[in-house]
Order: C-alpha cells, then sequence, then structure tokens
C-alpha cells in the first residue's frame, strides 16, 4: 500500500483493531448517537444547519477543536533528533573511538574523532531540517481539499481546516474528511477497505442507523470514516469528529508509524555492513600485527582504532542526505514535488512508465467538434439534450461537461427543473438526470456508445421514432468508428419520457431509451508529447499506455504523437488469457485500451514480478489502485484527493516533459550517492593492504595514529562536494538500481592500485631517503625519530593527493578533467585538500602532527606517481566499466 498520510498505518492493524471486540469510545459512541437521530435533530445537536456554520462560528470551532489532522509522527526536539543520528552504528562507532583515545591521553585523536562526528551528524542535521521545512512547504500546495457550505455558500478549504458542525460535499473521488454523518445521499458507494479490509464498496444513506452504544462502527449505514474515499454517487454529511477524535485518528495514536524499507534504504544499509566487517577484521589483524612486532600494545591499540576510523565510512549519512535534499528541490523547481525523499531513487530506477493517455498525450481540453442525429446530420436536439444532461447534474463535472457547457449557453432555469439524478460509475460507463419538462418527467441519458445502445430500443431522426433493430445498429457502430479513428471521442444521447407522478428513479429505470444521436469531442495532442516519449526511450525508459478508452481512439492519438502502435489489446480479451499468457502479453503489448481499473493494477503487478521498476502515472479515483501497485505513484497536483494521497511524487504539470525531467534528475541524485560509494569502498578496500603490510614489514608505525586521522577527516572534507557534482550524460541514460556485487567486485578492481603505490612510496622512503638507515644501530636517537618521521610524511601526503585524486578519475567514465570535468565546488574543494597536504609538512602545525619537511626531489617522484597512478587507474577503470557494465 503507498505511503499516504491514510496508508501509514498498516491495514493489518486496522483490520484486527476493527474486528477485536471493544467497547465504544466516547468518540464513537457520540457519532452512534448522532447517526440514530433524524437529519434535523442530529444538525440540531451538533449545533449547525443545512446550510452549514458561520465564518464565525467555524473560527470558534477550530479554536476548540484544532485542525483536522491526524496524529503526526513526534517532533523531535534538537537533542532527541541528534540522539536519533548518534545511533546510527557509523557514528556509534566513531564515539567509541573517541572516547577509548581520551582514556588512553590522546586527546589530539580525541579532538579530531569528534570533528568527524561533528561533521557528519551536524551536516546531516542541518542539511536534512532544511530540506524537510521545504518539501513541506511544497507538500502544501498538493493538500488535499474539501467542498463545504460556509454562510450558505459552496466554498472549497483545505481538509485540514474541517470543524465538527461543517457541512461537505462529497462526489466520485472525494476522500471523507472526517467522520460525518450523511443528511442526503445520492446512489452513494463508499469503500472502507483502508479501515476493515473489506474490498467490496459499501452503500451509504441519509436515513438514520441505530446500532447499540456499544456496537460495531462500520454498522452504520450512514456513517463515513475519515481516510475512506468515494467511489460513486453524490451526497452531503455533517462533521462529527474530527482529527484524533475519529476513528481513523484514534488508532493512528495507539500504533506506531513505521516506513515500509524500500530498495533504496536496503542498498544504503548493505554497503554500511559490507564496510563495518572489513573494518572489524582489518581492526583486528592491525591490532594484533603491531602489537606482536612492536611490543606497545597501547600503541597498537590506538593505530588500530585509527585504521578504524580510517575505513569507517562516516560521511555515508550526511552525502546521502545532501544529495537527496538537493534532488528534492532541485525537482521542486522542474514542477516535481517529492513526497517522500527516498523514492527518488525508484524514480530514477524506472524503466516502465505506465500512464493513461487523456491529458498526457493530449491537451486534456476536450472541445465539442460535432452533435449529430444517427444520419449524421446536425441536430440541435442532441446538442440541448446533451446540455440538459451536463448542466442539471451536481456530482463531478469532467472534461466532457465541461466542453458542452461551453460550447453553447441555454437559458433553461425557468422552463425545466431537476427532478432526479443518476449519478455516473465506471461500471454502467454512464449518467442520467431526470428533468421536469412541458408537463413530462424526461431522462436523459449519456455515456459511452456501447452503454447507451445496449438500453435503446428505438432510435429518433428528425420527429419520427422508429424501432432500433439490430441491422441498424450495426450501420451505427461503423459510423461511430469512423469518428472514432478521426480521433473523435463519441459519446451517446438517448431519452426516455415518464409520466410527472413518477418523482424517484433507480438505474433500473435507465432501459426503453430512444437514440437521440451522437456528440463528438476532439482532445488534440499535445505539441510536447511527441518530443517527451522521444525522449524517455532514449533514457531507456519504455511508455505503456493503460487506459479505458476504446482502441480506435487510442491508436489514433498514439499516432499522433509518435508511438509505435502495432497491436492494441483490449481489456476483454485480458479476461480470457490464462496467468502465463498474460505476464508474457504485458511485455509485449505496449498499448492497452478498455481497461477496468483492476486491469490495470493487474498489469502493473505483472510487470514488476517481471523484474521491472514500474511508474505508474494517474489522476483519478479509478488510477488510486495502479498508484499504489506501482514503484512510484506519480500524480498531478490537478488530480483527485484520493489520486494525491496514493502517490510518491506529485507533478505540479500533467506533462510527460515534465516527468522525464525528474527521472533524469532522480538518475543524478543516485549516481553521486554512488560516487561516494565506489570511492570510499575502494580507497579503503586499497588501504587495507597497505596498512596490513606496513604493520608487519617496518619496525615503526607506518603513519601515527594521529596522521591516519587527519588524514581521514581532511579526505572526508573533499567529498562534501559530491553532491554538488556534475553527472556525465551517458550515466544518466538508462535506469540506475542498486548493484552491491558489482560495487564490491569495483573495490576489489580499483582498490589494489592505490596499494601498489602506497607500496612504491614505502619503498621510496625507506630506500631513497634512507629511512632505512633507521636499522642502523650507531644512529643517533634524534636522526631515528626524523626518519620515522619523514617516513610517515612522506607516506601522508602521497595518501592523501592519491586518494583525494583518485576522486576525478572515478567519478566519470570519461578521460578526467579532459571528457568530463566535476563541478567548481567539487573541484574547489579537492584542489584545496591536495594544496593543504602538500603544505602542512612546512606549515606551524606540522611539529603537532609529527610531520616534517620533505626534500624538492620527492615532488618529482610524487608528481610521477600521481601520473602514472591516474593514468593505470583509469585504464582499469574503462576495462571494469566495459566488462561489468556501471549499474
Amino acid at each position: 500500500m503507498r505511503r499516504s498520510i491514510f496508508s501509514k498505518i498498516s491495514s493489518s492493524a486496522f483490520t484486527k483493531a476493527a474486528k477485536a471486540p471493544h467497547k465504544a469510545s466516547e468518540n464513537e459512541s457520540r457519532l452512534i448517537e448522532i447517526c440514530g437521530l433524524e437529519v434535523n435533530e442530529a444538525l440540531k445537536r451538533l449545533r449547525t444547519s443545512p446550510s452549514g456554520l458561520s465564518s464565525e462560528d467555524a473560527e470558534e470551532r477550530l479554536e476548540e477543536f484544532g485542525f483536522n489532522e491526524p496524529a503526526h509522527a513526534r517532533s523531535y526536539s534538537f537533542w532527541a533528533d541528534i540522539y536519533s543520528r548518534i545511533k546510527s552504528p557509523l557514528v556509534i562507532q566513531l564515539l567509541i573511538i573517541a572516547v577509548v583515545s581520551l582514556i588512553i591521553g590522546e586527546e589530539k585523536s580525541t579532538l579530531i574523532v569528534s570533528v568527524m562526528v561533528l561533521l557528519s551528524v551536524g551536516l546531516s542535521y542541518v542539511l536534512d531540517r532544511k530540506s524537510t521545512k521545504a518539501v513541506e512547504a511544497l507538500g502544501k500546495r498538493v493538500q488535499s481539499h474539501v467542498l463545504v457550505l460556509r454562510d450558505g455558500k459552496e466554498i472549497e478549504l483545505p481538509m485540514s481546516n474541517i470543524v465538527p458542525g461543517d457541512i461537505v460535499l462529497l462526489h466520485a473521488g472525494s476522500i471523507i474528511p472526517a467522520d460525518l454523518r450523511l443528511i442526503h445521499a445520492k446512489d452513494f458507494f463508499v469503500s472502507q477497505s483502508l479501515l476493515t479490509g473489506e474490498s467490496l464498496p459499501i452503500e451509504k444513506k441519509a436515513e438514520p442507523s441505530k446500532i447499540s452504544t456499544n456496537g460495531f462502527v462500520f454498522e452504520l449505514q450512514n456513517a463515513c470514516f475519515q481516510g475512506t474515499n468515494v467511489l460513486s454517487g453524490s451526497a452531503r454529511g455533517v462533521v462529527v469528529n474530527t482529527a484524533t477524535n475519529t476513528y481513523f485518528g484514534s488508532i493512528s495514536e495507539r500504533l506506531t508509524e513505521t516506513r515500509t524499507e524500500t530498495s533504496f534504504d536496503k542498498g544504503v544499509k548493505s554497503f554500511t555492513w559490507l564496510m563495518i566487517r572489513f573494518m572489524v577484521v582489518m581492526v583486528l589483524a592491525v591490532f594484533m600485527i603491531v602489537g606482536l612486532t612492536k611490543g606497545n600494545w597501547i600503541e597498537a591499540l590506538l593505530f588500530g582504532l585509527s585504521i578504524a576510523v580510517g575505513l569507517t565510512p562516516e560521511m555515508l549519512p550526511m552525502i546521502v542526505t545532501v544529495n537527496l535534499a538537493k534532488g528534492a528541490l532541485t525537482m521542486s523547481k522542474k514542477k516535481v514535488i517529492v513526497k517522500q525523499l527516498s523514492s527518488i531513487q525508484n524514480f530514477g530506477a524506472i524503466d516502465i512508465l505506465c500512464t493513461d493517455k487523456t491529458g498526457t498525450l493530449t491537451q486534456d481540453k476536450v472541445v465539442l467538434e460535432r452533435h449529430v442525429d444517427i444520419t449524421g446530420n446536425e441536430s440541435r436536439d442532441v446538442l440541448q439534450y446533451a446540455y440538459l444532461n451536463s448542466f442539471y447534474q451536481t456530482g463531478l463535472r469532467n472534461l466532457i461537461d465541461r466542453a458542452i457547457l461551453e460550447h453553447i449557453e441555454l437559458n433553461v432555469e425557468g422552463k425545466c427543473k431537476l427532478v432526479d439524478e443518476l449519478p455516473f460509475d465506471f461500471q454502467r460507463r454512464r449518467m442520467s438526470v431526470i428533468v421536469e419538462y412541458e408537463g413530462d418527467h424526461v431522462l436523459i441519458c449519456k455515456g459511452a456508445v456501447e452503454e447507451i445502445y445496449s438500453v435503446c430500443t428505438h432510435y429518433q431522426v428528425d420527429d419520427e421514432i422508429y424501432p432500433l433493430i439490430d441491422m441498424i445498429r450495426d450501420d451505427l457502430y461503423e459510423e461511430v468508428e469512423i469518428l472514432n479513428n478521426s480521433g473523435y471521442r463519441v459519446l451517446a444521447i438517448g431519452y426516455r419520457d415518464f409520466p410527472a407522478t413518477k418523482d424517484v428513479f433507480t438505474v433500473a429505470d435507465e432501459k426503453d431509451l430512444i437514440l437521440l444521436g451522437y456528440i463528438a469531442f476532439f482532445d488534440p495532442p499535445k505539441e510536447s508529447a511527441a518530443t517527451a516519449i522521444a525522449g524517455l526511450k532514449n533514457a531507456g525508459v519504455k511508455v505503456k499506455i493503460l487506459t479505458g478508452d476504446n482502441s480506435l481512439v487510442t491508436k489514433k492519438v498514439c499516432k499522433d504523437v509518435g508511438l509505435e502502435v502495432n497491436r492494441i489489446i483490449t481489456g476483454e480479451e485480458l479476461k480470457q488469457l490464462s496467468p502465463e499468457e498474460f505476464s508474457k502479453t504485458v511485455l509485449e503489448y505496449d498499448v492497452f485500451a478498455k481497461l477496468s481499473p483492476i486491469q490495470k493494477e493487474e498489469v502493473i503487478t505483472s510487470l514488476r514480478q517481471s523484474g521491472h521498476v514500474v511508474g505508474y502515472m494517474g489522476d483519478g479515483i479509478n488510477d488510486s489502485p495502479s498508484l499504489r501497485a506501482a514503484d512510484v505513484g506519480i500524480s498531478v497536483d490537478s488530480g483527485v484527493d484520493v489520486a494525491k494521497e496514493s502517490a510518491d511524487i506529485v507533478l505540479l504539470e500533467k506533462s510527460l516533459v515534465v516527468l522525464e525531467d525528474g527521472i533524469i534528475e532522480g538518475r543524478k541524485v543516485f549516481a553521486n550517492i554512488v560516487k561516494y560509494i565506489r570511492m570510499g569502498a575502494s580507497s579503503n578496500f586499497g588501504n587495507m593492504f597497505s596498512v596490513l603490510g606496513a604493520s608487519y614489514l617496518f619496525p615503526f608505525l607506518p603513519m601515527k595514529p594521529i596522521q591516519i586521522l587527519l588524514n581521514n577527516l581532511l579526505y572526508d572534507f573533499s567529498q562534501t562536494g559530491i553532491p554538488t557534482d556534475n553527472v556525465d550524460k551517458e550515466i544518466v541514460e538508462k535506469p540506475l538500481k542498486w548493484n552491491i556485487d558489482n560495487i564490491k567486485r569495483f573495490m576489489i578492481f580499483i582498490g589494489p592500485i592505490s596499494s601498489i603505490f602506497d607500496y612504491a612510496t614505502y619503498a621510496l622512503m625507506w630506500f631513497f631517503f634512507g629511512a632505512n638507515q633507521f636499522l642502523n644501530p650507531l644512529l643517533a636517537t634524534e636522526q631515528k625519530i626524523y626518519l620515522e618521521k619523514l617516513f610517515q610524511t612522506g607516506w601522508f601526503v602521497e595518501s592523501l593527493l592519491t586518494q583525494t585524486l583518485i576522486v576525478h578519475i572515478i567519478r566519470t567514465k570519461r578521460v578526467p578533467f579532459i571528457g568530463s570535468m566535476a563541478s567548481s565546488t567539487m573541484t574547489l574543494t579537492t584542489l584545496l585538500i591536495m594544496l593543504l597536504a602538500a603544505w602542512l609538512p612546512y606549515s606551524p602545525f606540522a611539529n603537532t602532527f609529527g610531520l616534517v619537511p620533505l626534500p624538492g626531489i620527492f615532488w618529482l617522484w610524487i608528481f610521477a606517481f600521481l601520473f602514472t597512478y591516474s593514468l593505470l587507474t583509469h585504464n582499469i577503470k574503462r576495462w571494469f566499466f566495459k566488462k561489468y557494465g556501471d549499474n
């Protein structure tokens, strides 16, 4: 189930709570009592009226009851937030090292490790808070709204502003904003599956419903509950309970909110524990080797702890947070709002995008082009009847209705009066209004051609009415097919007269109608659609069209936007397939027509089971199951409430171009995170071989603990520019997914290269610069100390220069500095650290860290090492990516 404000609590918990025997709470008892009263008495008890509250009353009640919001996750104080971050295994490890260093008197080591903790935890806190506030601010732009009667007028308010006593207006697609008692309902069906686990819709009515005070509240036929959604029909209800006083709110207070672990979370965790395992093995080995060979176990412990710091990817939380936050903010500028930061990786990993065609491939601006009788001649009667149908319906007006009302304006107020209404639903695919006209009650039905044909027995041409025989019906289908092939959306209009004495109507009255004619609409393709589809194709994302529209119109639109359509399969054909054939078919076909909402969900589920990462873009009530079923649910700001609540990502513009930009940005975010992981893994793996060998080979430590810590601190600082780094175009041309096995292989092949040059530096310092004289028993102690410091300084500088420079080699598959340049921020941070590494041995701080000036010729050797190291690493990197790929 998608992670929306109403689905963060597990459905199983709801089901369990709903089925368990219980004594009704005070709030439930209040709802039961109100639902047992007549409408007028219920309104009186709630101190309201059919015209709603006054603005003044509403403000007073908002003060009294607070905002209508479910129990939020506990907002951490500053110290509680810091504590939650410190609990990270990486940070705990660093803190233990700092404490041990302090106990054995190594204040400098304690200070450096503490700075590392502050850098990781502090930056993570600051940037996470900043990004959270920004995303919350953006989220307010897609807050769910509800129609309410205030001061006798219909107004639209944020759901959070609803108070007890408000009269709310509900229609297909609405989310129930609070626990309420219906005061009027017409063919009103609600899905309560979120709360009860029941998949079938429940019909709700406005008549009083009585159960015992300790009864089960879901038995109330006139009660609707916060978080459930309207499937069809229309209704009005008076709000009884809001916020945590609702059934949903009371449970949300008792249950712990747990977010499902995503593939992104699993990938980060997998890498973290991989490095911790390496670190544990390495530290134990180094501790034993140094202790046994040098005889100083305190020194061995401190050196081992320093190595542990060097092998710990302590900057990982900060790098991940900054990348995701930067990605979310960048995507918001491109009209993509990320509701869950971790969904960015899945967004970039999408390789199949499923979407409806209306508003995505087309302009979502329907224009009424033709209104004709069944002979094809223009008919004013058809236009007038269609106008009456759209004008008098009280449900959710769609694009078709708006196009009809915008096409012509008729003065019908004094001539007609609404008697009843049969709202649209997805099963009948038609809707009817009954109007009083010239002494009769006329049922006017508008809907899909096949559905209107099925309830018509006659047709009308001019003023003559004829039987609708099968031969005529077949001819009519051919005419409609011609219109469909021309790209028109065709609806049929039928009617039937009833005596004025009949004033209550049901769906059963939609029979024996007279077919009057057709209205034809055209939804022009978007000019940007063809470009966007080509762009998605180049980005490795296959577009599949899942629509409830007919195949002829769908094929025409797809052709106009450059989407190849060799074959189209319909929902009816899918029903005939076995599970094995179904799985194979959904992979082969790219266009699916006349699908039901459930079939859309089944297609998406099948694609995911085949190993694909699937995104679904939808904005309607019938898209909700698909949004939940997809890896990434994508809705739009103009979508219905339940669609936006079900989505992980919300677009402020319904466009494939916007979507393409978001996918590419998601890939950039993930690519930069993987850069840090590859750099850290390979560098740490190489250092393992270097430290193990040096600890055994030389009579002194190859680098002092304080130097290792300083080296690691400076290297960590050089990595802070990664989130701002440029990403090569070819890296984001295809979907990016976690591949821990490939990261391990990269570590094994690239890491040991640094060890080659570490050992070359050992040889250089030992033989060329005379550090081997340390073994001369006649050498003075001061000279031995100098040679030890010279050796350690040489490796400190070489190690910091090579691992910082290598960042530029690993960050791209191209030739570094020529084929691909890092961002200015990353270039500046790495250049600064390399200059600092060269300056430190000559600085006033050299003695503090046990460093000594290096001979001038040393730099010639180092430049040769750096050039050779870069050349060798680049070529092995190219071979690696060619053999194993970059993902």
